[in-house]
């Protein structure tokens, strides 16, 4: 699979391990296991809550001889907590401390929200504020700024819908450089991945085989007839045929798992090359179904919509 580059030459692999839900006790082994596999982009964050133990990992991977530092794509992402400008610098350098790092590969905001500072959660409306009191350009700004301080070589958005990457774009020196957004069969994102590859901004699909820990059907994506079949012919599994039609679209993946045969089943999606049709049957099973629809901000006497979110 063919890597993706930053338009400064940097290279972003198209795989990598995600790490939400990834629970404290077992997330720093199943980072040891993906980069004993191959692995060389983990995808982390704070409101994770196990940046410490994944940093741990790292120190270890590092002095073991396992992989060099600059050998791996380490990315990690601004909370909602910390939008106000003279928190973004602090928030970052948290997070380099817990992950033992000197510098990220990537920094992005996770969400296009604010919450009151202290407020990891928001229990009620009063925890939150508007991105009119604090607007994203001003919490932009202070992301082109830290990455001028050299704490991160790129910088980037999750979860913008194509207005607010227009906007954010229009008002900014540095452009976002990649939008990490669900994607999967049952939401394959044709605009929002048209709208990414004409602005050269890099797209990162998390939770690419649908997320068993959110889908309230009894459907899953890897028991579709269509994947079971395109399994079948590349005597391979059902997960690996659908991070395959992720990477043949042209975004890195980034699979979460703690289980090392997993991890390592996962990997073998880079071996897999299917043809533009088998990429186009994929991607007619779409039935828009978005699972990560941020209704944990959505709150009585609120800012925010599932519709202002979105923009929808």
């Amino acid at each position: 699979m063919t890597n993706i580059q930053f338009s400064n030459g940097d290279i972003f692999p198209p795989f990598g391990l995600g790490t939400w839900l990834s629970k404290p006790g077992e997330v720093g082994e199943a980072v040891i296991n993906a980069i004993r596999t191959g692995y060389r982009h983990i995808d982390c964050a704070y409101i994770y809550g196990n940046e410490k133990e994944i940093g741990k990992a790292l120190k270890y991977a590092f002095e073991n001889g396992i992989v060099k530092r600059e050998e791996l794509f380490i990315t990690s992402k601004l909370w909602n907590s910390f939008h106000h400008p003279e928190l973004v610098e602090p928030a970052i350098r948290k997070s380099l401390t817990d992950l033992q790092l000197d510098y990220l590969d990537l920094y992005l905001i996770h969400w296009p929200l604010v919450f009151r500072e202290g407020h990891d959660q928001a229990r009620s409306a009063d925890d939150l504020l508007s991105t009119n009191e604090v607007p994203l350009a001003d919490t932009w700004k202070a992301m082109e700024e830290i990455k001028s301080k050299g704490l991160t070589r790129h910088i980037g958005v999750s979860n913008f819908s194509i207005k607010k990457l227009d906007e954010l774009s229009k008002q900014s020196q540095i452009r976002p450089e990649v939008n990490q957004i669900e994607i999967h069969p049952f939401f394959t994102q044709e605009k929002m991945i048209r709208y990414c590859r004409e602005n050269n901004i890099i797209v990162t699909a998390y939770s690419p085989l649908g997320s068993r820990h959110l889908i309230k059907t009894n459907e899953s994506i890897t028991q579709q007839q269509i994947i079971i079949r395109l399994a079948e012919k590349y005597n391979c599994t059902p997960a690996q045929i659908i991070l395959a039609w992720g990477m043949a679209r042209g975004y890195a993946v980034i699979p979460k798992s703690v289980n090392a045969d997993r991890i390592n089943e996962n990997f073998g999606a880079l071996n897999i090359q299917l043809t533009d049709s088998e990429v186009k049957l994929i991607s007619s099973m779409n039935r828009n179904q978005r699972i990560a629809k941020g209704l944990y901000a959505v709150l009585p006497g609120g800012f925010y919509t599932y519709a202002n979110l979105w923009d929808e």
